[in-house]
């Protein structure tokens, strides 16, 4: 129906001489018979001509003439169909449909946060250092979540908001240990769109990962990748391992720090907190702290400025097969005590710190110390299955049983736990 309109309103003499057959039509006749220049002033008499190849045209005059005109009729007779206006948007493939959608909703509740750092100069002159990263809102009265090192030591907090609005920003509580922290911002008439945490244990790997953030100060860019892996571990600023990390392939740069990772459906998997690089940017092996410990710590944040973690008083070095036949020790797993916080729970419950330093190849390592084995019967075999264990099961102020060896014979004691120090 539109191509039938189209050669209406074009008409069928145009439609003949902008068409491919009426070029070939008017090339034929150009090479029988007569050719007028104009009418008849120039002709060319058949009895004129040259013998030869040019003489053969006339075999060729009217087979052609006769290929055009069918061609012509049937483009007539079958027209093409032309695409409505528009109509080649739906080219979308649905991952792609899907990854626009949550950029749409999602991109409104990501923010761009700046801080200044007060440092000194060569001269040890006090010199302010801005620092850029993300963050995201988690409610409607102005509670930002981000990462800890994006706001660590800030003397300044600015927000910028999905309007470009500017708004100072407090910090209201922060976990050095999971590298999280939250602000504040007053957002007046502003009309904030806070973003959905989802549940980050039904994750599986090779399922799509949307990242938004402002990498390089660009602000809400989105990257898509997939969850790489899943239970990874990640050593904090302060030392302790942030558990259960979601490894991604999203291009995560400087910037997007704090930002959100986000499943398909829109909803916060993960905080992008850092990235492995010998170049200092992406080549996409990325790491997010889980949303659901963000969902266990949100709460202490918000109503006490900090997180209470379990803590036994205590440094370790895990033990396996190579370093037990390195250091002839009857155990095979484990964790060897190497330090013992003076006044810490495990000083106050009697275990015993490492005496002595010994070569191990290369190493230097502290060996002596007390290998515990289990906590509450569940077998330890490692400082991150300690920490797990505490952290997942226990919490300050709880007793657990812990079974170790002292010189190779077994030693049962139990540790009252404390608060985790903040610094």
């Amino acid at each position: 129906m539109m191509c039938q309109s189209w050669m209406r309103a074009i008409g069928p003499s145009r439609l003949l001489k902008y068409s491919l057959f009426g070029r070939l039509l008017k090339k034929v006749q150009m090479q029988g018979g007569t050719r007028r220049a104009e009418r008849g002033v120039l002709q060319v008499r058949r009895s004129e001509r040259p013998s030869g190849p040019t003489q053969q045209m006339g075999l060729f005059q009217q087979p052609a003439r006769r290929l055009a005109v069918g061609l012509i009729l049937g483009l007539v007779a079958f027209p093409p169909t032309l695409a409505p206006a528009g109509e080649g948007k739906g080219s979308l493939t649905p991952e792609e449909e899907a990854v626009i959608s949550v950029y749409r909703s999602a991109s409104l509740g990501v923010v761009h946060i700046t801080s200044t750092v007060l440092s000194q100069d060569f001269f040890f002159r006090v010199v302010p250092e801005r620092g850029s990263g993300s963050g995201f809102v988690v409610d409607e009265k102005g509670l930002i979540l981000t990462n800890n090192h994006v706001v660590e030591n800030a003397e300044s907090i600015e927000v910028t908001l999905a309007d470009k609005i500017k708004v100072p920003a407090k910090l209201v509580g922060r976990d050095p240990s999971n590298d999280l922290a939250v602000i504040r911002i007053n957002p007046g008439k502003e009309t904030l769109v806070p973003l959905r945490l989802g549940n980050s244990a039904q994750l599986q790997v090779g399922q799509t990962a949307i990242a938004i953030g402002n990498p390089f100060g660009l602000e809400r860019t989105v990257t898509r990748g997939v969850v790489s892996a899943l239970g990874r571990s990640l050593k904090s600023d302060s030392g302790r391992q942030i558990r259960n990390v979601i490894q991604t392939d999203a291009a995560i740069n400087p910037g997007n720090s704090g930002g959100p990772l986000l499943n398909s459906r829109g909803e916060v998997i993960g905080v992008n907190t850092a990235i492995f690089t010998p170049s200092g940017g992406s080549v996409g092996i990325g790491f997010a702290v889980p949303a659901n410990t963000v969902k266990q710590l949100l709460p202490q944040l918000i109503a006490k400025g900090r997180a209470r973690h379990p803590w036994m008083g205590i440094n370790g070095l895990d033990i396996n097969l190579a370093v037990a036949k390195a250091l002839s020790l009857a155990a095979k797993e484990g964790v060897m005590i190497s330090q013992v916080a003076a006044n810490g729970p495990a000083a106050r419950a009697g275990l015993r710190g490492s005496q002595r330093r010994v070569r191990v190849g290369n190493y230097m390592v502290t060996v002596g110390g007390d290998i515990i084995q289990t906590l509450d019967g569940q077998k330890i075999a490692s400082v991150d299955d300690l920490t797990a264990f505490l952290d997942e099961r226990k919490k300050v102020g709880d007793d657990v049983r812990v079974e170790a060896l002292r010189d190779g014979k077994p030693l049962i004691v139990t540790v009252r736990l404390g608060e985790l120090p903040e610094d």
